[in-house]
C-alpha cells in the first residue's frame, strides 16, 4: 500500500499549530505491539488508530513524538524497529530507522531500543506533554520512569513537563471532523459491507449455522480488498437476535425465525457498521413485520432529523419516542407514551443508545459532551443510526407472536452542509427490498 505522506504531514501540521495555540508542548503517541494468541502464535496485528492517524506507520513497536513550541521548527520524532535482515526473512519488510525519515517524514528516528534513554530527553522543557494516561499499563510506567528522571535531574536544569494532558483533546478532537481522503476511504468500506450484508441474506437459509453465515460475510469483506470485519461479526438467529453483542455461533437457522446481522468491513483501517435483520424463510410472519416496521419507522425519523445543530441526544429522544409509540400499538408496553418514557419502561425492549461516532474505530472517538452539553453535530462528522427492539423469548408479557424476536436496524451517516448522507444506503432494508434478497 502506497502512503501519502503529504497527507499524514497536513495532519501533524494541524495538530502542530494546535498545540502552539496553547503554549506549545510535545504530544507521545504510543504504536500498538503484537499480542500474543497461543503460545509463540500472535492475533493479527492492527495498529493503534491515535498512532496511524498521525504516522501512517502499520508496524508495531515504538513511537511518535510531535514537538510543538512558539517561535521554534515542528519537530516529528519516529522510534520503529531496525532494519533486520533474519527477521525480514521470517516476519517480512521492515521500515527502519531510514524509511521512517525517508518515506514516513520523520524529522529524527531513533531504534525502539533507544526510547527509555532518549524520551527524557525530547520531553524535557516541554511545558505540557499531551499522552493517553491510564491507556497502556506498559506506557504508563515507561512514562513515570521518564519523569522520575528528570525529576531527579533537576538541580543540573532538566525539567519535567508540569501538566499531562490527555491526548484526546488534541488527536480525538481532529479525528472527529473527516477529511475528503477519510470519507473516500468510508464510503469503500460501506460499499464491501453492502455486499456483505447481501451475501449473508442469500446464504441465510434454513439449515445453515449461524458460523455458516459469518464465513460468507467476512468472504465478502477480504474478496473485495478489505482489511476483514471491523469487529466481531454478529449473526444471531432466533432467540440469539436478542443478545446485543451475540457472535456468530452455531446455532442453526430455520424457517418461522428472523436473523439478525450486524457486520462491518474495515477499508485500511476504517469501518463501516451495520445492522440488518431478515426473515429465514424468506418472508416475514405478520408479527415479525409489525415489529421490523416500528423499527424501521423510527429509524428513518431519526434519519431525517440528522443535520448540522442537531445533537446525540436529540437524535435518541427521536428515536425513543418513535419505539415507545410503537411498543404501545404491538401491546408491549400500556398506557401513554409519556408516562412509559419518563419512568423508563421502554428500556425493557430497546436499552442501547441511538447513535455513536464512526471512523477508524467502529466506537469512534470524540467528545460527546463538550462543557457537559450533547454535542452539536457539524458538516463532516460520521455517526450510525441503530434503533432495535429485542422481545426475550421468556417474555410472558409480550404477545406470542413477538417472542423470541430481536430487530435492529444501522446504518452509517455523513452529516452535510445541507442535511446527511446515507453512507450505507445500498443495503436493503426496506421490507419488500429485504424480502427479495432473501429471495433463492
Amino acid at each position: 500500500m502506497s502512503h501519502d505522506n503529504a497527507l499524514f504531514a497536513r495532519r501533524r501540521e494541524a495538530l502542530a499549530a494546535e498545540m502552539v495555540r496553547r503554549g506549545g508542548g510535545t504530544l507521545l503517541l504510543p504504536a500498538a505491539d503484537e499480542k500474543i494468541r497461543s503460545n509463540d502464535s500472535e492475533y493479527i496485528f492492527r495498529q493503534d488508530s491515535d498512532f496511524h492517524y498521525v504516522t501512517g506507520l502499520d508496524e508495531p513497536q515504538g513511537c511518535a513524538l510531535l514537538v510543538a513550541r512558539p517561535g521554534e521548527p515542528v519537530r516529528f520524532v519516529l522510534f520503529v524497529r531496525p532494519r533486520d535482515k533474519e527477521k525480514e526473512i521470517w516476519n517480512g519488510f521492515r521500515t527502519g530507522v531510514e524509511g521512517a525519515k525517508a518515506v514516513y517524514g520523520a524529522d529524527e528516528a531513533f531504534p525502539v531500543a533507544e526510547m527509555d534513554q532518549r524520551l527524557p530527553g525530547l520531553v524535557d522543557g516541554c511545558g505540557t506533554l499531551y499522552f493517553r494516561l491510564a491507556h497502556d499499563a506498559e506506557w504508563d510506567a515507561r512514562l513515570a520512569r521518564t519523569l522520575r528522571d528528570l525529576r531527579a535531574r533537576a538541580r543540573a536544569g532538566a525539567r519535567a513537563p508540569a501538566v499531562v494532558v490527555d491526548a484526546a483533546a488534541l488527536v480525538h478532537e481532529q479525528r472527529l471532523v473527516k477529511s475528503p481522503e477519510e470519507l473516500a476511504l468510508l464510503r469503500r468500506a460501506a460499499e464491501i459491507t453492502a455486499e456483505a450484508h447481501l451475501a449473508a441474506m442469500r446464504d441465510g437459509l434454513h439449515g445453515r449455522r449461524e458460523y455458516q453465515v459469518q464465513a460468507e460475510i467476512e468472504y465478502a469483506f477480504r474478496r473485495r480488498g478489505g482489511d476483514g470485519p471491523g469487529y466481531g461479526t454478529i449473526v444471531a438467529s432466533g432467540a440469539n437476535s436478542c443478545i446485543l453483542h451475540y457472535r456468530a455461533g452455531e446455532a442453526e437457522l430455520r424457517d418461522g425465525d428472523v436473523c439478525l446481522v450486524d457486520a462491518g468491513g474495515e477499508y485500511r483501517s476504517y469501518t463501516a457498521d451495520v445492522t440488518r435483520t431478515f426473515p429465514v424463510s424468506g418472508s416475514f410472519s405478520k408479527e415479525q413485520r409489525a415489529l421490523y416496521e416500528v423499527v424501521l419507522d423510527a429509524q428513518k425519523s431519526c434519519i431525517e432529523a440528522v443535520r448540522p445543530g442537531a445533537t446525540i441526544d436529540g437524535l435518541h429522544d427521536i428515536t425513543v419516542r418513535r419505539l415507545t409509540e410503537g411498543m404501545i400499538a404491538l401491546g408491549l408496553l400500556s398506557g401513554g407514551v409519556a408516562d412509559r418514557i419518563a419512568d423508563l419502561s421502554f428500556r425493557k425492549y430497546y436499552m442501547h443508545r441511538t447513535s455513536h461516532w464512526l471512523g477508524l474505530d467502529v466506537h469512534d472517538v470524540g467528545d460527546y459532551y463538550p462543557e457537559k452539553k450533547s454535542r452539536a453535530l457539524v458538516p463532516g462528522m460520521v455517526i450510525t443510526v441503530e434503533p432495535g427492539l429485542y422481545v426475550a423469548a421468556d417474555d410472558a408479557t409480550a404477545p406470542e407472536g413477538l417472542r423470541g424476536v430481536g430487530v435492529r436496524i444501522e446504518d452509517d451517516l455523513l452529516v452535510t452542509a445541507e442535511g446527511n448522507e446515507v453512507l450505507t444506503a445500498a443495503v436493503p432494508k426496506e421490507v419488500r427490498e429485504v424480502e427479495a434478497a432473501c429471495t433463492r
